[in-house]
């Protein structure tokens, strides 16, 4: 990998579960790929598994697969895949799991390694719990990426969103962008609600996904543009430089 070609890494998170996280992050690696990058997916927790001839699959897991190019092991894909379908710190104590920091940087690495475009999918809301003292929030700060907050459009959205970019930048992350997904199609007033959240929301929208009878990743994608987020890459990349710089002085 040129050391000259821009870090294509992001992280995707939701307002909430069930929104169209998955849907979202699917269609980006479609649309990365397609243009002629190595592009994978990474769900670093994943709790709800399936049997399906013999094997326990995760639908999430399974759908970012599909959607990227780079054929990568599932031990780097999904460090935490965990069974029971509930919040994922529960999930993992019901197994006898406990959730660390450090495998899940590492396969990211290692994923970083082998594809020009990496595409990390959280789990539920920006704050879900991984155990006694880690979260998702915490997983987003230690790989330092750039933030694509899902916004599912129903009743209460608006608090959602906005209170769960005020959480991003909080963690002194970067907002890159926000993706509409048209989870309710009876909601009320929805182009009121995407006004509102476009002047307040304070970052790019890349696109507004509808509600799709049978939603698959090229379906999604042909509602998300990815050109807005270079304009927020530049800043990205000077805050992860200056992390980085803060972090070795502090080693020394």
């Amino acid at each position: 990998m040129s050391m000259t070609q821009p870090r294509r890494r992001w992280f995707v998170t939701g307002t909430d579960t069930g929104i169209g996280k998955t849907l979202v992050s699917s269609a980006m690696l479609s649309l990365l790929a397609g243009s002629g990058l190595r592009a994978v997916g990474m769900k670093p927790v994943a709790a709800g598994l399936e049997e399906v001839d013999g094997a326990w699959r995760n639908e999430d897991v399974e759908q970012l697969q599909a959607a990227g190019n780079v054929d990568a092991p599932l031990a780097l894909r999904c460090p935490y895949l965990l069974r029971a379908p509930m919040s994922p710190h529960l999930a993992a104590r019901q197994e006898g799991v406990q959730i660390a920091l450090q495998p899940l940087l590492s396969a990211f690495e290692e994923l970083s390694e082998r594809a020009d475009a990496v595409v990390v999918e959280g789990v539920g809301g920006f704050c879900v719990p991984f155990g006694d003292d880690l979260d998702s929030a915490d997983l987003a700060v230690a790989l330092g990426l750039p933030v694509i907050l899902v916004v599912g459009l129903r009743l209460g959205c608006l608090n959602h969103a906005l209170l769960s970019a005020e959480a991003i930048r909080a963690r002194g992350l970067v907002l890159a962008g926000w993706v509409a997904s048209m989870v309710d199609p009876s909601m009320l007033a929805p182009q009121a609600n995407l006004q509102t959240l476009r002047a307040r929301l304070g970052a790019p929208l890349l696109g507004v996904v509808p509600h799709l009878e049978k939603p698959d990743a090229a379906g999604a994608a042909r509602h998300i543009d990815l050109r807005a987020l270079r304009a927020t890459a530049g800043h990205a990349a000077r805050r992860s430089a200056l992390l980085q710089a803060a972090a070795s002085a502090a080693a020394c």
